[in-house]
């Protein structure tokens, strides 16, 4: 395994059996990328965070919150031709990297910003239908990153009928905390689902929006299941048994379109 030396703290690579990985410390894996097909998902958490297609399947400008080694802002540029991404990036270490992960340079439809994403998010409202949150740092999910205020942004910065994602790694108790947040925020229409591998949560929030109906959930898996490789009816079951285990109250009417 070939490792690149940085300062504690400091992002690093590994580069190991074809593969080019991310790191602030051994311990954890920021991102990950296979060198023979560098725009694949290989972490089982990325896949999931796709689920947003289930909910906005076609998106028109995706703001991502923490680039790593850009495997979603890959994915999405080959995948979603219609749609802009704008990933927002406070460590220019990691941006540096950008290469190495074959991230394509910015053009119209793909710009890398070197920016405080929770600055830019509040100064930046109605600027998405779709917003990602994947920020971390050495020491795991910022405080900064998982405030009631920080939420209220996100909410802001989504136009109407827009849907946030966010990768929830966290002890128990503030994943909890983070998920009655986003409710605060986004009100009833908040549902959360466990990764491939079960170690990571991802909440999904639609903004003055309802949440689709079971059956057309499974629809859409299907349809969008040819294009994108990466277990939406997997992940469309899931929230299916989110909804059936009363996530969402009566009182709030299903879409079937």
């Amino acid at each position: 395994m070939k490792r690149s030396r940085q300062p504690s703290g400091k992002p690093f690579i590994c580069q190991d059996r074809g593969e080019v990985s991310l790191h602030f410390g051994m311990a954890t894996v920021q991102s990950r990328m296979r060198v023979s097909a560098p725009n694949k998902l290989v972490l089982d958490y990325t896949r999931s965070m796709m689920a947003f297609l289930l909910l906005k399947p076609e998106p028109q400008h995706i703001v991502m919150l923490g680039l790593g080694g850009g495997s979603l802002a890959k994915y999405c540029h080959e995948h979603l031709p219609d749609a802009r991404f704008t990933a927002l990036e406070i460590s220019p270490e990691v941006i540096a990297m950008r290469e190495l992960f074959a991230i394509p340079a910015d053009d119209a439809r793909l710009q890398v910003l070197c920016v405080d994403g929770a600055a830019w998010l509040r100064d930046n409202p109605s600027c998405c239908d779709v917003l990602l949150l994947d920020g971390f740092d050495a020491g795991g999910l910022p405080p900064q990153l998982c405030s009631q205020g920080f939420y209220d942004d996100c909410a802001a910065a989504l136009a109407p009928g827009g849907v946030l994602a966010s990768n929830i790694w966290a002890r128990d108790s503030l994943r909890d905390t983070i998920v009655e947040r986003l409710r605060r925020s986004f009100g009833d229409a908040v549902l959360t689902i466990l990764a491939e591998d079960g170690e990571n949560t991802i909440a999904l929030a639609c903004k003055e929006a309802n949440l689709p109906s079971a059956s057309l959930l499974r629809e859409r898996a299907r349809r969008l299941s040819a294009q994108h490789p990466v277990d939406l009816e997997s992940s469309a079951s899931k929230l299916a048994l989110a909804l059936a285990d009363g996530a969402i109250p009566d009182r709030l009417q299903m879409l079937e379109s």
